[in-house]
């Protein structure tokens, strides 16, 4: 009976630190660095066969992995599209990674998202126009090809944090690799 217990007690620890892991995670501009981006948006290396027997887990079962994506909280001037000095110099850091060997084939989508205040069809439209911000900005400073790069407004459509719509994580920019 103390067994079924500790392990209740166990289960109800690990479970809340799973989820927790597994939800998106908003890099802040001391976190955002080259070689984590390109870790988080190059595609994982491919698996090796060999002639061994997998006996720990069946394969087929297995979720298809995640499109390789990474959030940013890259900051813009307040009810604007024009990025803060604090914006640029992380996307510095993006184009710099998106300019690395691993990433140059790749075509990636520059998503624009909003939290809710001001209107669903204003935080479209602000969201696209960052977007198209962020795109400009790493052509023009970075001389990544335009046609690599997709603006999409999002809106508020994708909150993180839909208990405080507000809050700054809601305001952000997700970059995603486009497989193709």
């Amino acid at each position: 009976m103390k067994y079924v217990r500790m392990m209740g007690l166990l289960w109800c620890t690990l479970v809340p630190a799973v989820s927790l892991a597994q939800a998106e995670k908003v890099l802040r501009a001391e976190e955002i660095n080259e070689r984590a981006l390109v870790d988080l948006l190059a595609p994982a290396p491919a698996r090796t066969k060999s002639r061994s027997i997998n006996v720990t887990r069946d394969e087929s079962s297995l979720a298809p992995a995640k499109p390789a994506a990474a959030s940013l909280l890259i900051t813009f001037e307040t009810n604007s599209a024009g990025l803060t000095p604090n914006g640029k110099q992380s996307l510095d850091v993006v184009g710099r990674a998106l300019n690395s060997e691993k990433l140059v084939p790749f075509r990636f989508a520059i998503e624009g998202h909003s939290d809710p205040r001001g209107g669903e069809e204003y935080n479209r439209q602000l969201s696209q126009s960052r977007a198209e911000s962020v795109v400009v900005y790493l052509s023009q400073n970075h001389q990544i090809d335009r046609s690599r790069l997709k603006p999409v407004g999002k809106g508020p459509s994708q909150l993180l944090n839909p208990v405080r719509p507000e809050a700054p994580e809601n305001r952000r920019v997700t970059i995603r690799r486009l497989d193709e």
